[in-house]
């Protein structure tokens, strides 16, 4: 059984990262059941679940490409970055923590360091105090510590670690039986909020001000077509 220090009685968290770099899995294995699914989904998706005597709200964004080369927030579609910005507001009063996924056997350069920067600044400066950064598939590392992969990936990773004032946590999504790396996961959510004076991550309320208001926008021009193409067959 897992067991944390008693500071809060619930956790809010928001997973964020590019497509397949393991969110699903990572929101399996922090409620410890398949409550996530693997199939890509275009909107958040939020799940609750008791963890070690806590109540914890999990919240996935939906994830950016990666593969495409030179991809940065300006080719992402609208959606996907209302979805982002929404994702924080779906756990009200706001998250604890927001972890950023990033598969720890795929190789992080100026490219993934800039879409990844410029996706999570959509929420503003201020979430880089609330973000861990989680490396999954953390059994591909095997007889090299994570210490070392860091160092050998260079500048960009580096520079992403020293963003979030290098808080960073692996997970292998592949061991659920190992309930010690969701402990440890846990605990360093609760030493993030005891860095921000027990304080959650709040968006700016102008952001979150502007993202509804072109929601709302869109779903006036989908009523309007959807009239006129009623108005239309009659």
């Amino acid at each position: 059984r897992i067991s944390l220090k008693p500071q809060t009685f619930s956790l809010r968290i928001v997973l964020l990262g590019y497509r397949r770099a393991g969110k699903s899995s990572t929101g399996n294995s922090i409620l410890g059941r398949e409550e996530f699914d693997l199939k890509r989904s275009a909107q958040c998706v939020r799940r609750h679940g008791e963890v070690a005597d806590r109540h914890i709200t999990v919240i996935e964004a939906p994830g950016w490409w990666r593969w495409w080369s030179n991809y940065t927030v300006e080719k992402s579609p609208e959606l996907l970055k209302q979805e982002i910005v929404l994702s924080v507001s779906l756990c009200p009063s706001g998250p604890h923590a927001v972890l950023l996924i990033i598969r720890v056997e795929t190789r992080f350069k100026e490219t993934e360091r800039k879409a990844l920067q410029g996706h999570l600044d959509l929420l503003g400066e201020r979430v880089w105090s609330h973000t861990i950064v989680l490396f999954t598939h953390g059994d591909s590392l095997l007889d090299t510590s994570i210490e070392q992969h860091i160092e050998s990936e260079g500048q960009d990773l580096q520079w992403l670690l020293d963003k979030c004032g290098n808080r960073y946590h692996v997970l292998n999504n592949q061991n659920r039986s190992d309930h010690t790396q969701i402990k440890e996961l846990l605990e360093k959510i609760e030493e993030t909020v005891t860095q921000n004076n027990s304080c959650h991550f709040e968006i700016d309320r102008n952001i979150l001000q502007e993202i509804d208001g072109i929601k709302k926008t869109k779903e006036q021009m989908d009523n309007w077509r959807e009239d006129n193409r009623s108005q239309t067959s009659e």
